[in-house]
This record gives C-alpha cells, structure tokens and sequence, in this order.
C-alpha cells in the first residue's frame, strides 16, 4: 500500500499493490502496521456494504458528530464511483473545502477519511458497489448532512444528479452560525 496525502490534512488516497501471477491477483487492503504511520490509534468496529443500482445516484454528504465521530477506510468493489469528502475542522486552514476522486477496482484504490469530515459519492457506472470501515458505531442521534449542491462547497459533480434520498434531499444549506465540527 502507498499512502499519497490529499489536500485536506489527514486524508490520504490509498493505492492498492497487487500481486499477480498466472491465477489472478491478491491484494491487502488493511494492515495495522502500515496503518500507524497515518493513524497510530486505528481500531475498525464497523464495516458496512452499499449497492447502487444506477449512475448518477448521490450518497451523502455524511457525518457523524464528536463524541461519535468516525474515521473511514472507503473503497469501490464493482463500478466506480466520484467520492467527495468535506472538512469540517473548524480550527482546520481547509475547513469547507472539498477533494474528490474515482473509485474503482479498475483503479486500485481507497480513501482514508479522518474523524469530523463529511463524506458522499455519485456513483459513474450502474451496479456501484462500495465497502467502508468505520472506527465508531452509527449513532443515529449523531448523524449529519451537508447539501450536495451547496454552493458555499461548490462541489462539482461528474454528472447529473439523480435518485437522491429525501434526507439528503432535505440537509440545510450552510450559512455564516456553522462552526464545524
């Protein structure tokens, strides 16, 4: 695995080194030892799977609040996908800004995310499917939303947005009183 950091501090694209022979590939995609130089006190308890029927479908943007915040380990298993993180570390020089990039086994590739960031993807192809590790529980009461078309972020999405939840749907836009996390 190489870590390559993004942008936003803390975040990192994660390129995939597999090894091939005549029988296909094997790939790791975790090893804790490799992990503690980006993040020394990583402990994954959640890991969750997404399937998305049709391009353009929106995920997100999505958070978690402190206590609850997360760190994720996100990768695209089938499709591709342009997945979009925020920061919103209030004391952070990037607060608000957004990085974005494609997912895809094609690629080889996974996005680290750190605590207190927002995350969404549009899925490019039909049939995304997407794997992500947490390192806290979802806690319902906890969860927040960012617009996708605020245009305070100015994210710029690859494609038409359609099939968007009406919970992401309905996420406030952000106005002068938001603090960050």
């Amino acid at each position: 695995m190489t870590f390559t950091p993004t942008p936003l501090s803390g975040s990192y694209v994660i390129s995939l080194e597999p090894v091939e022979d005549e029988r296909g590939w094997f790939v790791r995609t975790y090893c804790q030892d490799a992990f503690r130089s980006i993040a020394p006190a990583l402990s994954w308890v959640q890991c969750n799977h997404s399937h998305t029927r049709l391009a353009g479908s929106l995920r997100g943007l999505h958070f978690q609040r402190p206590p609850h915040a997360e760190a994720k380990l996100i990768r695209c298993i089938a499709g591709a996908v342009w997945d979009v993180i925020v920061d919103l570390r209030r004391e952070s020089p990037t607060f608000l800004q957004w990085f974005g990039l494609t997912l895809s086994p094609a690629a080889r590739n996974m996005l680290f995310v750190p605590e207190r960031f927002a995350h969404g993807f549009q899925t490019l192809e039909d049939g995304a499917e997407m794997l992500y590790q947490h390192t806290h529980a979802f806690v319902p009461d906890s969860e927040g939303g960012l617009r996708y078309d605020d245009p305070r972020l100015g994210i710029r999405w690859p494609l038409p947005v359609r099939n968007l939840s009406a919970r992401d749907r309905g996420h406030p836009l952000l106005d002068d009183a938001f603090e960050g996390l």
